[in-house]
């Protein structure tokens, strides 16, 4: 669902730590394994409470309490293992040339980077460990007495054990890359002058501005200070969670001059705010997306969409962009879409004479539905950041993904008329496809089911956005049992990303969310909003500005880190402009997806090509065959900010 980091050679221990790291890893997998099964258990208690509540009149009790607390722990029990995978996530940008042309460089660097993970991770266990002690001496309860209460010290405890544990894991990668730094430098490779002398400059360097920028600076100041470090550590190759839990620490400290204070800002966010009722749509979305994809629903509605355009210009380009806006209406991920239409659509496209440069870049441009047409991760994670209802944040999404949708396919026609030779291809013969019109509609069947069964329940006032998440991933279960395309393997192998994911996605949330907290203190999002104001910009330019911002990030980090980049300091000042938030969800949401698309980064094209696996379209390819669609949607972002009301007509 979002990128991932492999880790390098330099984070992979050698040596007599090996065979420690070896043990460890296979105690972080068990922790991924109880925290993965208890994730997937959410989703049967979920329906199970819906069920009784409706048709038996006996919800379980605890239902809510229980989700939250279950998702704040076994979230902690997965951060080791998804860290020793590699999937926190990060720009690699700077660390990739740095261990290709200055090794010592790079690999010390690396160690500096697990050092302020040990230091993050460390900080929440002694940060939370009180509340354990304190909960496991009064047998602290949460509930409502005489209904349903449970002890909250076994949550804690998992809580600090999780920490700990992530704590030792990135420990033991700090001692991998500063052996490996050492070795580099004690025997440089040719032309390799990152020495031990121009580190440790470097180092002196950098603590000398901080001590200097930071003396007597305002409080203001100091949030100003400490937006310029995020974007530079994030370029610099530092996991992004981490980054904005460092400087939303270091913030505080600063702030108010008080580390307890951060500390306890780290561990409130840590324990109170991710033990969230409403985090359970992450997971739970994410299974249903996955589900969705291994059951080869996409595929008939590839079929079914081409069987219906093939009379037209460029009608497998079309089918495409339909199909997989119909497929985002059922998984909310536009990687997913990606990888499912590059294996259906693009052999396909080439088949039928299509130009490579096209068939890759179609598949690729309208994957970014994905994110647009509801349900949608990433408006799900505005909606927490912006705390504004997911409801409403789907239902103002509905116009403008038909609208997007509907653009790109007109793109196509317009190509295929005036210029083939970008386009190529054929008439799709009618014989080709066997389908009939019965056929059509049953190959529809799940993912109308699907589409009724959240969307409606949603809308209809039955589901929270939760219990939809829940119920539309027990959907897609049983149809990917149905269709026999489920096997224990696969099961698992789903349950392992979906957990991967949401350690990824919870990660980043409660970053920007201490960092959102420093922010608060430092009174700048107040001080901008007034300088906006002041500047006379108004929200249409503020936004104008605001746009070029997140295209220009898109080129270098994902659309989830984005958003918690940006949103926690400009939220204020959209909302003191006058700006509508839901409208303004929108309108982000779109504006983050072009990163999808746009080099270096553009991570769907590059799933596109690992998807593909063809050594003859390259990734220029891939981005030059998007590039037409980055315009389209230039074009419909700048319609949806000149015209709100696209967004707000179900309001």
């Amino acid at each position: 669902m979002i990128p991932s980091h492999v880790a390098p050679a330099s984070e992979r221990p050698a040596g007599p730590l090996a065979s420690i790291a070896k043990g460890f890893a296979a105690l972080t997998f068990g922790m991924n394994s109880v925290g993965t099964f208890w994730i997937f258990c959410l989703m049967f208690i979920i329906c199970a409470d819906v069920v009784g509540r409706y048709i038996f009149n006996a919800p379980i009790r605890g239902a809510a309490e229980m989700v939250g607390y279950s998702i704040v722990t076994a979230v902690f029990l997965q951060f080791a293992n998804t860290l020793h995978v590699g999937r926190f996530t990060r720009s690699d940008m700077l660390i990739e040339r740095l261990e290709g042309h200055r090794p010592a460089a790079g690999y010390f660097f690396n160690a500096v980077f697990d050092a302020l993970g040990v230091a993050v991770f460390a900080a929440i266990a002694y940060g939370t460990y009180p509340k354990l002690q304190h909960a496991w001496r009064t047998d602290e309860i949460t509930g409502t007495p005489g209904d349903f209460t449970f002890i909250i010290w076994p949550f804690l405890a998992v809580i600090v054990f999780g920490a700990a544990v992530t704590t030792i894991e990135f420990a033991i990668r700090f001692v991998a890359s500063a052996r490996r730094a050492w070795l580099a430098a004690a025997r440089p490779a040719p032309g390799d002058g990152s020495g031990w002398p121009w580190i440790a400059g470097f180092l002196v360097l950098v603590a000398a501005g901080w001590l200097v920028a930071t003396s007597g600076l305002s409080a203001s100041q100091v949030g100003i200070l400490g937006i310029v470090s995020l974007l530079v550590l994030i370029y610099a190759g530092m996991p992004i969670g981490v980054v904005m839990i460092v400087l939303g620490f270091l913030g505080v400290w600063i702030i108010r001059g008080d580390p307890d204070l951060g500390v306890r800002v780290l561990s409130r966010s840590s324990t109170e705010y991710l033990k969230n009722y409403f985090f359970g749509v992450v997971p739970l979305f994410v299974l249903m997306g996955l589900l969705v994809s291994v059951s080869d629903v996409g595929r008939d509605t590839f079929d079914v969409a081409r069987w219906v355009l093939r009379r037209v210009r460029g009608g497998l380009g079309v089918a495409t962009v339909l199909a997989n806006a119909i497929f985002a209406s059922i998984t909310g991920s536009s990687i997913a879409s990606a990888a499912v239409f590059t294996k259906i659509a693009t052999p396909e496209m080439l088949r039928h004479g299509y130009t490579p440069r096209f068939s890759v870049g179609v598949v690729a441009g309208s994957s970014v539905l994905g994110m647009l047409i509801p349900p949608s991760l990433l408006l799900i994670i505005y909606g927490f950041i912006a705390e504004q209802s997911v409801g409403h944040l789907f239902l103002a999404a509905i116009v403008p993904g038909l609208v997007l949708a509907g653009a790109m396919a007109l793109l196509i026609v317009l190509l295929a008329t005036f210029w083939p030779a970008f386009i190529g291809g054929s008439i799709v013969k009618e014989e080709e496809l066997g389908i009939s019109v019965p056929a059509a509609a049953l190959k529809l069947t799940p993912i109308v089911a699907l589409v009724a069964l959240v969307l409606g329940g949603i809308y209809g006032g039955v589901f929270t956005p939760t219990e939809a998440g829940a119920a539309g991933a027990l959907g897609a279960l049983v149809i990917a049992i149905l269709r026999r395309k489920l096997s224990w393997r696969k099961l698992w192998a789903t349950m392992v990303e979906t957990g991967y994911v949401t350690v990824s996605v919870l990660f980043l949330l409660l970053g920007a969310r201490v960092f959102g907290q420093m922010l608060a203190m430092s009174n700048m999002p107040q001080q901008m909003s007034a300088l906006a104001a002041g500047a006379d910009l108004g929200l249409t330019g503020f936004i104008a500005l605001y746009l070029v911002v997140v295209v220009l990030l898109g080129t270098i980090l994902d659309s989830v880190s984005i958003m918690v980049i940006t949103l926690p300091f400009v939220l204020p000042v959209v909302q003191h402009l006058g700006g509508d938030l839901i409208w303004f969800g929108v309108v982000s949401v779109v504006a983050v997806e072009i990163g999808l698309l746009t080099p270096p980064f553009g991570i769907s094209c590059y799933v596109v090509k690992s998807t593909l696996d063809d050594r003859r379209i390259t990734i220029n390819q891939i981005f030059a065959g998007a590039f037409p669609f980055v315009i389209v949607m230039l074009l419909v972002v700048a319609l949806l900010v000149a015209v709100p009301r696209l967004s707000l007509l179900f309001q």
